[in-house]
């Protein structure tokens, strides 16, 4: 493992995929349960895709998981596919095999976003209406959650969460959730947090492995600009920390040092 900071972020850099995800997964038990040893509860923002879902299945294998109290631990989505409850493409649903439906949380505290077959409908906008709701419950009337911890993911053009390039979604400065269509990524339709609600979170973590995500790694760290690189945009109220591997961090300007290390 190699650690750099910057002046916005930390950066620690993993040797491969399978390293990340199992050092993540610890990293985050030892978070969580660091949360409610101070707090009596704890909260985190899950993401999808392949990183996301590894993170969540070292969890399930690691005997360090009874370490944390799931029935205190609330449990949110950063964006979410809008898609039928039971389409594999849904964070949700994943999430659920992956991990969720192996521990005891209290149902009561998983919050998942309306699939396209619920309680609205087809209709996205009534989605991220309801999720919005979900959050100012959460956060007492107060906006949204001071989450303890956020894991988000990017993609190679610098999406996060999904908001995406260049997109309305990318310049929302007020509503915590929206719904997204036309995404250049299928699903074409989603539903989504926002600047304002990720920069709730107390720490922010941007999780990624492979080549075709250092370009994107690299633009957020010479500090391009949100809206045409939403990556750049994300980070917490207390800390930001980008977990690499060696493939995603190669562009980063001390990429040779870390390369040397994990040939």
């Amino acid at each position: 493992m190699t650690t750099s900071a910057t002046s916005a972020a930390d950066v620690v850099v993993h040797a491969d995929a399978d390293v990340l995800a199992a050092a993540t997964a610890a990293r985050l038990i030892t978070a969580l349960t660091d949360a409610q040893a101070a707090r009596g509860s704890a909260s985190v923002v899950l993401t999808g895709g392949g990183t996301g879902i590894a993170i969540l299945e070292q969890i399930r294998r690691s005997p360090a998981r009874d370490a944390l109290d799931w029935s205190r631990l609330d449990v949110y989505w950063g964006d979410e596919r809008f898609v039928p409850a039971d389409d594999a493409e849904r964070n949700d649903k994943q999430a659920r095999e992956a991990l969720l439906d192996q521990v005891p949380l209290d149902p009561a505290r998983v919050h998942a976003v309306a699939a396209s077959d619920g309680e609205f409908g087809d209709d996205p906008d009534a989605a991220a209406a309801a999720y919005t709701r979900v959050l100012a419950t959460a956060a007492a009337g107060d906006g949204v959650p001071a989450f303890d911890v956020m894991l988000l993911g990017l993609g190679g053009e610098g999406h996060t969460a999904s908001i995406f390039p260049d997109t309305p979604a990318a310049r929302e400065a007020e509503r915590s959730v929206v719904a997204v269509r036309d995404c250049p990524k299928p699903p074409p339709t989603r539903v989504s947090l926002t600047f304002p609600a990720i920069r709730r979170a107390q720490e922010v973590w941007l999780v990624t492995a492979g080549s075709a995500k250092a370009e994107a790694v690299a633009a957020a760290h010479r500090g391009a600009g949100e809206v045409t690189l939403p990556v750049a945009g994300a980070r917490g109220t207390g800390r930001t920390l980008w977990l690499l591997d060696t493939e995603a961090a190669a562009e980063l300007p001390w990429s040779p040092r870390v390369q040397e290390r994990y040939p």
